[in-house]
């Protein structure tokens, strides 16, 4: 059973930064896209960075994209966000996810989250 860890909760000012961090457990198999998805207060969880395990085939949200990198460490197994400059809208709930690659479908499934980690931007 995949099981995820996501640690890094912040309250910090416009302009700092923050690394969050995700431990992984459990994930086997090589073909799986990881990364993180954030839910702002009110609204819709929405992605923010995803890429292949172990790096490669990165996306970032437009909003986002210049401000924040992802990083996988297949050894540490470890998938951490580095968020530069933030701002009072990237206030949200921030979750690591994993999504196995499912043969039957021919598609990723999102299958496995975190708990989630509150980020909390001040202006």
């Amino acid at each position: 059973q995949v099981q995820l860890v996501e640690s890094g909760v912040g309250l910090v000012q416009a302009g700092d930064s923050l690394r969050l961090s995700c431990a992984v457990s459990g994930l086997t198999g090589t073909r799986n896209r990881v990364g993180w998805y954030r839910q702002p207060p009110e609204k819709e969880r929405e992605q923010v960075a995803i890429e292949n395990w172990g790096g490669g085939r990165t996306v970032y949200a437009a909003s986002v994209k210049g401000r924040f990198t992802i990083s996988t460490d297949i050894a540490k197994n470890t998938i951490d966000l580095q968020m530069n400059n933030l701002q009072p809208e990237d206030t949200a709930v921030y979750y690591c996810t994993v999504a196995p690659y499912d043969i039957g479908s021919g598609a990723y499934r999102y299958d496995y989250w975190g708990r989630g980690t509150q980020v909390t931007v001040s202006s």
